[in-house]
């Protein structure tokens, strides 16, 4: 439970034996987690003190026993850390992806089970549904699956950050809130007579107290280099390519623009930039880490739609495997990469970032770009 509504409805729902099957009934425990904030520099939206009060105020008001877990030591290490190191690399991560595998659905499930819980169930927009796995293999080892799935409200949806589950994962987790849309939910929110008035959801990276090169500028050291163009024609200085992402047009710095950062040279330490916007447009990209969500990987290559990024609209696309070479095969399944070929251009396609495949409304898999 954050202190947002949807967290908070989707406790009033299982409190009321919905969501669940007919005539089944569960206790329902209500768990705040404290993660890691910037000291001296307010606090962690996610966690806030604010927050903490309006969620042992819902559970209160729906009955059911709160606790507080502080997780600050993990969360920087395994979010903040990391965050931090890609960025350094030149990467422009994504740590509401890493934080839903490491720590809402790593860490905290880790504790909800050793506590003798069944499920967790969160607040987020998306639904997990059930099913005969038709050929249980050596590796997944299960009659049944279990498919993720988008939330009913297509504005809402949030499955784009859950690729990483694994069906370890997926079969303790609850989305009380995934069969209904963000206006539905604000009205239970009302009906239940919940305090929420106009608490409005972040947007924003949870621990980062303004903006993120302010946030880069305190924790990475500048390492400026010289800005080139698409022919690598030298037309300026730049700071750091940490402090730069690919479509950047503001904070670039340099005079007769609009410029637009279209790459980086990460071995050379140039910062590419570009005039002409359609620079900026590419139909493929090879993806790492890809994670499969029913275990296997499914017959390549294989028609998708894909997702570069959360609000982005999905796309067509093709994945193809690349082959292993000797060192990527000994290097074991983790080093596999793929070849997502668009069938149209893309625009700002960003190392470090997410692409997410879906078929129909089944979330099959993603990556990371790379």
């Amino acid at each position: 439970m954050s202190g947002g509504v949807d967290s908070s409805v989707a406790a009033a729902l299982l409190k009321r034996g919905r969501f669940l099957p007919a005539g089944r009934q569960v206790d329902v425990i209500g768990v705040f987690m404290k993660f890691w904030k910037e000291p001296g520099q307010g606090e962690n939206r996610c966690c806030s003190p604010e927050s903490e009060i309006r969620a042992r105020k819902v559970a209160k008001i729906i009955k059911i026993p709160f606790y507080v877990f502080n997780f600050e030591k993990e969360f920087k290490k395994r979010i903040v850390d990391c965050f931090l190191k890609e960025y350094k690399k030149g990467l422009t991560p994504n740590p509401c992806v890493v934080c839903n595998k490491e720590i809402k659905f790593g860490l905290l499930l880790e504790k909800a089970l050793k506590l003798d819980a069944d499920f967790i169930a969160t607040g987020h927009y998306a639904k997990v549904k059930k099913t005969k796995n038709k050929k249980p293999t050596v590796r997944t080892q299960q009659k049944t699956g279990f498919k993720l799935l988008k939330g009913k409200d297509k504005n809402k949806d949030q499955s784009y950050f859950l690729w990483q589950l694994t069906q370890k994962q997926l079969k303790r987790v609850l989305f009380p809130v995934g069969d209904y849309t963000r206006k539905e939910v604000e009205g239970l929110a009302k009906k239940f007579k919940l305090p929420f008035g106009n608490v409005k959801k972040s947007m924003e990276i949870c621990f980062v107290p303004a903006t993120i090169n302010e946030f880069l500028r305190k924790h990475i050291k500048e390492k400026p280099g010289e800005i080139v163009d698409v022919q690598r024609k030298i037309i300026g200085r730049h700071e750091g390519l940490s402090f730069y992402t690919i479509g950047q047009r503001k904070g670039i710095g340099l005079p007769g623009g609009p410029y637009y950062v279209s790459g980086k040279d990460l071995k050379k330490n140039l910062l590419i930039v570009t005039k002409n916007e359609k620079d900026l447009h590419k139909k493929e990209l090879i993806a790492k880490n890809v994670n499969w969500i029913l275990g296997d990987e499914p017959k390549l290559p294989l028609k998708i739609m894909a997702k570069i990024r959360y609000r982005h609209q999905p796309a067509a696309a093709t994945i193809y495997k690349i082959p292993r070479t000797r060192t990527s095969s000994v290097r074991g399944r983790q080093n596999t990469k793929y070849k997502i070929l668009f069938s149209s251009p893309q625009r700002a396609i960003t190392p470090g970032q997410s692409v997410v495949f879906y078929k129909g409304q089944e979330l099959v898999g993603g990556g990371v770009i790379c």
